[in-house]
């Protein structure tokens, strides 16, 4: 493992669980679920498909990596309906995410980071126009590459529902044992 128990913890990360990056299921109808854009993002980041590629082509991209460490940060809401508090854990999960990049950063440059949901980053995406104006901090949407995160959670032993007010988001940081440089 890239990191120790300690860097990891400190985090935030409430749960992790490592996979062979074989084990990774991609399925079409995950991106299927994209394409009706229930979050608004299709089509709007280059973190969210089509800007991702295929499902195939996130597919090899992932499987260029031996391992991937499946994680969870749990956040607590005032109720079911606590959208605020729902959009307070999910920039807490964001920065967390950046704090793995930079912890994995300074071990290998050989890794890649999928997160939940699109990229936040710039008040207004360059895409399709131009280029991301930060490729190395973005982290593309786990589900945008096709992956079932419910699947993925029980494949790693991480827990999917944490309880009642709770909401629980998930990244993905693929990696190899013995780091190589990856195109």
């Amino acid at each position: 493992m890239l990191l120790q128990e300690h860097e990891i913890k400190e985090t935030g990360i409430s749960q992790y669980g490592i996979i062979s990056s074989s084990d990774i299921t991609f399925e079409e109808g995950i991106r299927e679920i994209c394409k009706g854009n229930a979050c608004r993002l299709y089509g709007t980041t280059w973190a969210c498909p089509p800007a991702v590629g295929t499902v195939e082509q996130c597919r090899e991209r992932c499987l260029q990596y031996q391992k991937a460490m499946v994680f969870q940060a749990v956040y607590p809401l005032t109720d079911s309906f606590d959208f605020e508090g729902m959009m307070q854990g999910h920039a807490s999960f964001k920065k967390l995410c950046d704090q793995l990049y930079l912890l994995v950063k300074a071990q290998t440059s050989s890794f890649l980071l999928l997160s939940n949901e699109g990229c936040n980053r710039c008040e207004t995406c360059t895409y399709p126009e131009s280029p991301c104006r930060m490729p190395e901090r973005l982290f593309p949407s786990l589900e945008g590459y096709g992956i079932n995160v419910a699947r993925l959670a029980a494949k790693a032993g991480v827990r999917y529902h944490n309880g009642e007010n709770t909401v629980t988001y998930f990244g993905m940081l693929l990696y190899d044992e013995h780091p190589q440089n990856h195109p």
